[in-house]
């Protein structure tokens, strides 16, 4: 019975990794298409509800760890998760003053690269049982340039959209 519930498991986390990894790729798309065709001003609307729904997603994780299904710790992808999701609807979806700020361009092309390569990472993984080479390179080399730049990016639009909040006392 056992091989039953790893083969279900597997599968599961494999339609959950390909799902994000195409929320996260549509993002992505989204961004670069909009940046090179109309500027940074109009990326966060063009990537609204796919960056949405892929950072939303990612809450599940945090359950994953908690039920077993991966090794995950929570105590490590909670912080992540929960930042990522303040940021998602605290900061750029209730201050549409952040929408048009260059940050904004900087933390979806960041967040969104790196998880275009973790979750096809993961995805080839459950999938297949095996990731290639490069592909597990990119995995923990690319943090490298993404992770201060998703960071400086976090930081300086909490930073932006800090009068905004005083403003509306949604911080009381």
């Amino acid at each position: 019975m056992a091989g039953v519930g790893s083969a279900v498991r597997r599968l599961y986390l494999s339609v959950y990794n390909w799902a994000v990894f195409f929320g996260w790729a549509q993002v992505l798309y989204y961004a670069v298409a909009t940046l090179l065709e109309s500027g940074h001003e109009a990326v966060y609307d063009a990537v609204e509800r796919p960056l949405q729904f892929a950072q939303t997603a990612a809450f599940m994780e945090i359950l994953h760890g908690l039920v077993g299904l991966v090794r995950s710790p929570v105590s490590a992808t909670l912080p992540q998760i929960g930042s990522r999701l303040f940021l998602t609807w605290g900061v750029l979806w209730s201050f549409p003053e952040t929408h048009s700020h260059i940050l904004v361009t900087s933390l979806v092309i960041s967040w969104s690269i790196t998880e275009v390569i973790r979750y096809s990472f993961f995805g080839m993984k459950e999938a297949f049982g095996f990731t290639p080479s490069w592909l597990l390179w990119l995995r923990y080399s690319t943090f490298m340039l993404l992770y201060p730049t998703g960071i400086c990016s976090e930081v300086g639009l909490i930073y932006i959209a800090l009068p905004y909040m005083k403003v509306t006392r949604i911080t009381s």
